[in-house]
């Protein structure tokens, strides 16, 4: 109940002040390529329920369709998107979409799926379900019995640096030890490690 209270109180506050921030971003995502100002992946959230994560677009258009030519001619970027799920040179993101995802400004969108109860603040990261059924295995009623979060311990143990298993672990870890103190160390960790951008891509 308190960590919910303190998620719709969070979200609800950043999504009022930071509102001139956000048409600021959907601007510059505008004139940086044609195309609409947020993008809906499907994730796997509490329970593996089921819902639309958003974000900031920060590709273009015909991202998903590039990114199986690009994995089907380079085998080494297959092995890198096997290992990691991104792509540390990326040719499908645009000029400001780069920018977005050194500083996480892609995600602020996702306060609104915090609000509606999709999300928390501090969670194990939503995954898709090709994720689920290749990394959390047996791992997986475990680690959706909490509400996936915008931030954890992986996004401040060294982000996209680390591999999919090890972000799993993080993730499990969490799920045994997660606090309400805990939660706001991870969020006072969280703001530098946007600054600095350590392991963003």
């Amino acid at each position: 109940m308190g960590k919910r209270f303190f998620d719709i109180f969070f979200s609800a506050a950043v999504l009022l002040l930071g509102m001139p921030v956000f048409i600021l971003i959907a601007f510059a995502i505008k004139i940086s390529s044609p195309g609409p100002v947020f993008y809906f992946s499907k994730r796997v959230g509490r329970d593996g329920v089921i819902f639309f994560c958003a974000k900031f677009r920060t590709m273009v258009i015909d991202a998903d369709t590039r990114l199986r030519e690009i994995l089907q001619e380079d085998e080494k970027l297959r092995q890198e998107w096997e290992t990691f799920c991104k792509l540390k040179k990326d040719p499908r993101i645009t000029w400001i979409g780069q920018i977005l995802r050194k500083t996480s400004l892609d995600e602020l969108p996702q306060f609104w799926n915090v609000l509606k109860g999709d999300l928390s603040v501090v969670g194990p990261r939503p995954a898709t379900q090709d994720q689920v059924e290749k990394y959390y295995a047996e791992k997986a009623p475990k680690i959706l019995s909490v509400r996936p979060g915008m931030t954890g311990l992986w996004q401040t143990s060294g982000r996209n640096l680390l591999s999919f298993d090890e972000r799993t672990q993080l993730d499990e870890r969490y799920v045994d030890s997660h606090t309400f103190l805990l939660d706001l160390k991870l969020i006072a960790k969280t703001i530098p490690a946007m600054f600095f951008s350590e392991g963003a891509y």
